[in-house]
């Protein structure tokens, strides 16, 4: 998939085609989720895509997206690859998701180097955007998270809901042996909380003491 959003030089796909749910599945599959699919209505034609299923299934033939058989689900098979969606959601014209993804480093030395307003300007920013996949709630948060943190998968492994102290906390990214000055972030994800609840069920559940450990 190069940068204009075609697949290895093929003018036949794009990932802004104007199907519904295509962005919202392609940025939960970035972020690391699989999505359904119905590969049955597809035709082989590379050049006609008449549902969003017709353009998952394609990206399934030509090695751009798992399947998963028994779960009949698509997901995206490695970083790599992975880099390359991220490389076209770039240069497509998907507003602040794109920003976010370009932006992504500088909002992770923003964390690095304490500067808690400017890590929160930039994610209610990407959150506009990406509020409308599985809406206002928790799961919306984590996918803003992982699209507006990206570039600390060069630095992290990223866990989802891994057993805590006492609890589970809603996202941990810890530190490549490579990297071991790298702070862990731990994150506790709220819907119309404030941060001030989160930070007290982080301290109470004791999220922190799983990381002795790791």
């Amino acid at each position: 998939m190069g940068k204009d959003g075609n697949i290895s030089g093929y003018p036949l796909f794009r990932i802004d085609l104007n199907f519904d749910s295509l962005k919202e599945d392609v940025l939960s599959m970035i972020a690391g989720e699989r999505v359904p699919v119905n590969t049955g209505s597809f035709t082989n034609d590379m050049t006609t895509f008449r549902t969003e299923d017709d353009v998952l299934t394609l990206l399934i033939h030509l090695g751009y997206l798992g399947y998963d058989q028994e779960n009949r689900c698509v997901f995206i098979p490695n970083s790599e690859i992975r880099s390359e969606y991220v490389n076209a959601v770039s240069a497509s014209d998907w507003g602040e998701v794109s920003k976010a993804l370009k932006n992504s480093a500088d909002t992770l030395n923003a964390i690095w180097q304490g500067r808690p307003g400017e890590v929160a300007e930039r994610m209610k920013e990407a959150h506009f955007e990406t509020s409308y996949i599985r809406y206002n709630d928790e799961n919306a948060l984590s996918y803003t998270i992982s699209l507006a943190l990206y570039a600390a998968r060069n630095f992290y492994t990223i866990h989802r809901e891994p057993a805590g102290g006492k609890g589970f906390a809603d996202l941990v990214y810890l530190p490549r042996k490579r990297f071991p000055e790298k702070p862990a972030l731990v994150m506790e994800l709220k819907w119309d909380k404030n941060a001030k609840g989160a930070l007290e069920q982080i301290k109470r559940q004791e999220y922190c003491r799983s990381l002795e450990c790791w």
